[in-house]
């Protein structure tokens, strides 16, 4: 049996193999090296969420998880972290984004019931789509008829909530365990942005992480993507993080 799925390849094109195929099917897919359990910065309250996904990722393959949260809460970085952990065990996984439905076909769906681990992120994007909604039910069907896979989708609502208009896949989505991703409070942002600072060589002091979550946007995404920029303008200018020198390079 071919082994897998789109899997954790470092910066590469990520492809999925179907367990009783030769042919790939290249997507447009790439999943971050960086996005791991280790360097995801949990809310108070997720904890038993993140037990659930690592116990998907190392083998409790009778399991379904749905996983709901606001946009740019961590949901995909938790997905990725999942796939990360079944690849370091040497497990198969497929990772779909079906933000990019359309440009894929369902087949993409087909087999998957074999593989170890599969994670859906964004799954609501094909609400209100019939095709996607059937091809959806009967993975799941198929899922717990051969109750070898763990199956992990993301959405930004909860099922009954989300729009779709199948009820059997409703129902199907709600035969697992349900979790609403908590968000950060502010606090936790603020040591979150520390402790990354801290792993890169940077001192982040507590007034320019806090001058930052009041004037930027406060997703983990966004600021970590402006203290990588801060982190290099530091270098290059050879200054410390202060306020005014934090103002004069993001132009705030």
């Amino acid at each position: 049996m071919v082994a897998l799925a789109l899997t954790h390849k470092i910066r590469s094109r990520s492809l999925y193999v179907s367990p009783h195929s030769p042919v790939q099917l290249s997507l447009p897919v790439y999943l971050p090296d960086d996005e791991t359990f280790n360097s995801y910065y949990p809310a108070a309250g997720n904890d038993e969420l993140i037990q659930s996904l690592q116990a998907c990722a190392e083998g409790d393959a009778n399991k379904a998880v749905y996983l709901w949260g606001p946009v740019k809460a961590g949901r995909t970085h938790l997905m990725h972290a999942t796939c990360a952990r079944a690849n370091e065990l040497n497990r198969s996984s497929f990772y779909l984004p079906l933000g990019i439905h359309a440009s894929i076909s369902t087949e993409l769906l087909e087999g998957l019931e074999l593989v170890d681990l599969v994670c859906i992120d964004d799954i609501d994007a094909i609400a209100g789509h019939p095709l996607w909604e059937e091809a959806l039910f009967d993975l799941y069907n198929r899922v717990a008829e051969q109750k070898r896979c763990a199956l992990v989708v993301s959405a930004s609502a909860t099922a009954s909530d989300a729009g779709f208009a199948l009820p059997d896949l409703v129902s199907r989505m709600q035969w697992g365990l349900t979790y609403q991703l908590q968000p950060m409070a502010d606090e936790e942002k603020l040591a979150a942005l520390q402790r990354r600072a801290a792993m890169r060589g940077l001192q982040l002091p507590e007034d320019v992480g806090r001058f930052l979550l009041n004037r930027l946007a406060r997703d983990l995404r966004t600021l970590f993507d402006v203290l990588d920029r801060l982190d290099k303008a530091s270098l290059v200018h050879q200054r410390k993080l202060t306020i005014p020198f934090v103002k004069e390079m993001l132009r705030l």
